[in-house]
C-alpha cells in the first residue's frame, strides 16, 4: 500500500456497487467500464455525478468481483487511475444502481420538489438554487403554488445529476439558517418530472434560467422597485429605492455580472443583479439591501466609465 492518504475505506459493507471519486472531468462510460472489467463483468454505471462531475458508481454482476478490485488495488503499489488521475474506490451503500428508475417512477434531468411545512413565499428561489447547486450546475428553476403545496420544477444538465440530487435531499430538511425567522422546518419530498426543458420566459422572484442572462426581467424579478410618482410641482420625480437600474453605453468591452459585482460592491452588499438587453442597449439591475447604500453607489457612479478611455459608461 503506497504512502500517503488512504484510498479506500474498508468498514463498509462489501457492495457489489462501487463508488469512484477524483474521476477526471467529463470522463466516459468506456473509461470507467475500461478500468472495471478486468475484475468482472460490468452491468451498469452512472459518470460524471456530483458537483464537480468528478464521481461515479460502477455495479459488476457479482459482489465478489467488486471485492476483488477493491482488494486488487487495496495491495497494489499502483493505484487505479484514469488519463493519469489517481482514481480512489471504495464500496459504495447502494446495493444497485437505479439511474433508469427512480421509487416508482422514470429518472429524467428535471425534479418535481415539493416543499411540506412552508408557505409559497417562505423559500426564496435563490435558497432552492444554493441547496440544489451543491449536486451540479441548475440550468432553470419555476415555482408554483398547486393543490400540493408550494412546488418547484429544477432541471439539471442530465438524468444522473439530477439523481444524484434526489437520492441526497428527498426526505431532507432545508438547513434551519437558509429559512425565514418564523419558519422552524421544511421538509422536502422529490420525485422526477416528465418535463426535459422548462420554459422560462422570464427571469423573475418565481423562476430562473440560468442559461441565459439576456432573457428578459419580469417587473417583480427584484423585490424593491417601485413605480414612478408626481412631485409637488406635477412633474414625474424619480423614486428612492433600493435598486438600480444601469445603461451601459458605448460597450467597447464585454461587461458581465461579475464586472458589475466588483463595480457596484465597491459601495455595499450586493444582494442581486440582472442582466438584459432593451431597445438595442444593455441594461442591469443592481440591488441593494438597502436605500441609503443604493443613493451612495448611484451619486458615486453615474456618469462614470468602467474602462479607461471613457468606455463603458
Amino acid at each position: 500500500m503506497p504512502s500517503g492518504s488512504t484510498q479506500f475505506r474498508y468498514t463498509q459493507t462489501p457492495s457489489k456497487v462501487l463508488h469512484l471519486r477524483n474521476m477526471p472531468w467529463e470522463s466516459t462510460e468506456e473509461e470507467l467500464v475500461e478500468l472495471c472489467k478486468p475484475f468482472g463483468r460490468v452491468v451498469n454505471t452512472m459518470c460524471n455525478v456530483g458537483a464537480n462531475r468528478n464521481q461515479a458508481f460502477v455495479e459488476f454482476a457479482d459482489q465478489n468481483q467488486a471485492i476483488s478490485m477493491v482488494s486488487y488495488y487495496a495491495s497494489s503499489s499502483e493505484p487505479a487511475q484514469v488519463r493519469g488521475k489517481t482514481v480512489y474506490i471504495q464500496y459504495s451503500n447502494r446495493q444497485e444502481i437505479t439511474n433508469n428508475k427512480g421509487t416508482g417512477d422514470s429518472s429524467g434531468n428535471v425534479l418535481l420538489v415539493t416543499f411540506e411545512g412552508v408557505q409559497p413565499n417562505d423559500v426564496s428561489i435563490d435558497v432552492i438554487h444554493l441547496v440544489f447547486s451543491a449536486f451540479g450546475f441548475v440550468h432553470k428553476i419555476a415555482t408554483f403554488e398547486k393543490a400540493a403545496g408550494f412546488q418547484a420544477l429544477i432541471q439539471y444538465t442530465d438524468a444522473p445529476t439530477a439523481l444524484e440530487a434526489k437520492n441526497s435531499l428527498d426526505g431532507r430538511s432545508i438547513p434551519r439558517y437558509l429559512l425565514a425567522d418564523h419558519v422552524s422546518i421544511c421538509h422536502l419530498r422529490i420525485t422526477f418530472s416528465a418535463h426535459k426543458d422548462l420554459n422560462i420566459k422570464f427571469q423573475s422572484h418565481r423562476s430562473r434560467d440560468y442559461t441565459n442572462p439576456y432573457l428578459p426581467v419580469n417587473p417583480t424579478a427584484i423585490e424593491g422597485i417601485t413605480q414612478p410618482i408626481l412631485g409637488s410641482d406635477g412633474m414625474i420625480k424619480e423614486p428612492e429605492s433600493n435598486v438600480l437600474l444601469a445603461s451601459i453605453e458605448n460597450m467597447q468591452y464585454a461587461v458581465g455580472v461579475d464586472v458589475l459585482h466588483t463595480v457596484f460592491s465597491s459601495f455595499g452588499a450586493v444582494q442581486k443583479i440582472a442582466m438584459f438587453e432593451k431597445n438595442g442597449g444593455m441594461q442591469a439591475l443592481i440591488q441593494y439591501p438597502d436605500i441609503t447604500t443604493a443613493g451612495v453607489a448611484k451619486q458615486a457612479l453615474e456618469g462614470h466609465c468602467i474602462y479607461d478611455g471613457g468606455y463603458c459608461t
